[in-house]
């Protein structure tokens, strides 16, 4: 799609995590703009090798995060690696991946996300900042209605000389009461940057993950029922890339054309025997990664 200069903003909203996920990707392949990226290949001679990408900026909303069908069959992964990136988002079971800044030796990762939002360091020797309980739990557990429910990712001192900087930016959350009397939660994330079909799906189902997560914590506080409101996902750039179109076109498209919804999906009653299964070989993988990353 040539444009006049404007990035598209696209927007699709859907009841479960598996519907919005897929219409996203459709809106984006129909009505998306042709970008180049950093990590487009050229040849020796400065041509370009890979397509440009395939872009919009894009609202996701999820309007009910906990339905089914919660799992799409069509996300380049398997069952295994959805439980790892849960783990990882709200676990934070690899935060002690994340290097020493003042060795420059050290090659382990920069940040996780589990790292910036449970324990976000400081450029002075202040202690960390648990930003999920302090000031998004426990915010709400003190006024509901607050617009403070805020936890960033990005560190302006450091971020901006990585080669791969965080792509989520923020989450912030808002309690609002319902018809029943219940209250419900209410999250919004924004990526700066998204591959919308390498990533986007597993960004999104670990961090639903970590909204039920955080109404399950501010139920235990409050004394009262907390449910789960809808999920709004922003992203400023929203892509697929131009070296994956094809598998996009050969693998995403042919299963949306050829099967039914419920052929193409998954519940998390199905894949939890699966998730649990791997649970016992993440735990070994991160164990060997931990011995070479000694050495």
């Amino acid at each position: 799609m040539k444009t006049k200069g404007s990035i598209p903003v696209l927007s699709v909203a859907e009841k479960s995590l598996a519907e919005a996920w897929e219409k996203s990707l459709l809106l984006l392949w129909e009505n998306g703009c042709e970008v180049r990226t950093d990590y487009d290949q050229q040849d020796e001679q400065g041509n370009y090798v890979d397509p440009p990408s395939r872009d919009s900026s894009m609202c996701v909303v999820v309007e009910d995060p906990s339905r089914e069908p919660f799992i799409h069959r069509g996300f380049p992964g398997g069952l295994e690696d959805l439980e790892e990136y849960r783990q990882e988002v709200v676990e934070g079971v690899k935060d002690h991946w994340v290097r020493d800044f003042s060795d420059p030796a050290d090659t382990r990762w920069d940040y996780t996300y589990h790292g910036r939002l449970f324990s976000y360091d400081l450029p002075d020797s202040s202690p960390p900042i648990n930003q999920v309980e302090d000031t998004v739990i426990n915010e709400l557990a003190r006024a509901p209605h607050s617009r403070r429910a805020n936890a960033i990712t990005w560190q302006p001192w450091r971020d901006s000389g990585i080669d791969h900087p965080p792509c989520l930016q923020s989450i912030w959350c808002r309690l609002l009461e319902g018809e029943s009397g219940s209250l419900y939660l209410n999250m919004n994330c924004r990526f700066r940057s998204r591959d919308a079909y390498d990533a986007a799906f597993m960004n999104m189902f670990a961090l639903i993950h970590l909204q039920e997560y955080i109404a399950g914590r501010l139920q235990e506080k409050l004394k009262r029922e907390v449910r789960m409101g809808r999920y709004v996902d922003w992203s400023d750039s929203y892509h697929i890339y131009g070296r994956r179109l094809q598998d996009f076109e050969n693998n995403f498209l042919k299963l949306v054309k050829t099967r039914p919804l419920e052929k193409r999906t998954w519940t998390r009653e199905f894949a939890r025997p699966f998730f649990e299964e791997a649970k016992k070989k993440i735990a070994e993988k991160i164990k060997e990664q931990d011995s070479k990353y000694r050495k």
